[in-house]
């Protein structure tokens, strides 16, 4: 099992832009980029921020998923 970020599409229904977000979280672009790929995940502090500018619970950012079984 892996965690995927579900940043991008709560990013879209926010009432916020993402400017606004980003100053919040105190981030850069790019950091915010590397969340919403995987490649990187916030520190708690951060995820805080961002999960109540979002109106919703910290483990509401990811979602697990099944990693494919090894051929």
């Amino acid at each position: 099992m892996k965690l995927t970020p579900r940043i991008e599409g709560m990013l879209k229904e926010s009432k916020y832009k993402r400017d606004y977000i980003l100053e919040q979280v105190d981030i850069s672009t790019n950091t915010l980029t590397s969340w919403m790929k995987g490649r990187s995940y916030p520190r708690m502090d951060q995820a805080k921020i961002l999960a109540d500018l979002l109106e919703v619970g910290i483990e509401e950012l990811y979602e697990e998923t099944k990693k494919d079984p090894p051929t």
